[in-house]
């Protein structure tokens, strides 16, 4: 277990904005957990778990506790039979590295197993996806999740929770709600895939792939490297830009909001979900910078860190984003990335 003191968020968030944390310390072992836990506590200090930092804000003023940085790693099979498997992943692991590792075994009649492979490239580790109920191309983390395991500080003990004890949503569950918030730290995540493959008709935009290259067979290898391309070509790699990913979550609304939003010509997928990002280039803001922060270009869901110094010029950059689509629309936009830091 390492601790360092005094540590910049700047540098391990990928917006590259916030203070300095008191401390950090990396979790490398499970058994690491409980002396890190107590370190804090006696220390009467706070805790955040942080990951890959790629969905995390820092604020200006820092934070005076004690931050956790999840290393834990490996992946491996816990039982399969002809039709599907279950695979268990250490939360440290990239998730991106989970959904490689899927694609790439032998099904007894063909590589990969089919379930998270719209999931691909996905910035962030494997913990962050049950936290958030990470998606992304129609797929969910709920919809393959079996369970996790955790450390639950307030209990001091290691627990086993199946998925259905978790109350997973839209970017919702009990890790980011309530009592939950910063209770449990996920130190592994086990999910159900199966051989058989995914069937059209798909997500949008992938759809659109598939049609234009003719593109007839959906091996879980063909979606993940169709995802890839399409998020290429849309997305900013957060080593090279500034980012937070998707920064705004989606809109959703009731069956009367739905029919007054169509006939406003406004896209409502199934579900009542308006794409925030759809809203954000339709109010003119693709391209537009404010404050330092930039509207991507490809994908107006996305804000990039070009100049900005501070928390407080994305808070402003976000609030001109918030005030314009509202007056054009009428919605209010919320973020969806998680922030770290003190008031």
């Amino acid at each position: 277990m390492k601790i360092r003191e005094n540590v910049p968020i700047s540098k391990l968030t990928t917006m590259r904005l916030g203070g300095k944390a008191r401390y950090v310390i990396e979790i490398e072992e499970d058994k690491d957990l409980a002396e890190a836990y107590h370190f804090a506590a006696e220390k009467k200090l706070p805790t955040y778990i942080l990951g890959s930092g790629s969905n995390v804000i820092g604020r200006d003023g820092g934070f005076k506790g004690v931050v956790f940085v999840n290393k834990l790693h490996g992946i491996y099979v816990i039982d399969s039979d002809p039709d599907r498997i279950r695979l268990c992943a250490k939360s440290g692991e990239l998730l991106d590295d989970l959904v490689e590792y899927s694609v790439k075994l032998w099904n007894g009649e063909s590589y990969g197993y089919s379930g998270i492979e719209a999931l691909s490239k996905i910035p962030g580790t494997v913990g962050a996806g049950p936290v958030q109920n990470v998606g992304a191309y129609g797929q969910e983390v709920k919809q393959t999740l079996h369970s996790v395991c955790v450390y639950d500080c307030r209990d001091n003990c290691f627990k086993h929770m199946m998925a259905d004890e978790l109350d997973l949503g839209y970017r919702h569950s009990i890790f980011n709600t309530g009592d939950g918030v910063g209770r449990y730290f996920i130190t592994s995540v086990t999910v159900e895939l199966h051989k058989h493959w995914l069937k059209p008709p798909f997500y949008t935009s992938l759809q659109a792939y598939f049609d234009e290259r003719g593109v007839k067979e959906f091996t879980p290898q063909v979606v993940r490297d169709a995802v890839a391309e399409i998020r290429a070509g849309k997305l900013p790699d957060p080593k090279d830009f500034a980012s937070s990913g998707s920064f705004f979550k989606n809109i959703y609304l009731n069956k009367k909001q739905t029919k007054e939003a169509k006939a406003k010509g406004i896209p409502v997928w199934d579900g009542g979900k308006v794409p925030s990002g759809w809203l954000i280039e339709n109010a003119g803001l693709k391209g537009k910078e404010f404050y330092g922060m930039r509207v991507s270009d490809k994908a107006a869901l996305i804000l990039i860190n070009e100049s900005a110094k501070s928390y407080a010029d994305l808070a402003k950059a976000r609030q001109a984003v918030i005030d314009i689509v509202y007056e054009k629309f009428g919605y209010t936009l919320e973020q969806e990335p998680m922030e770290l830091g003190d008031e």
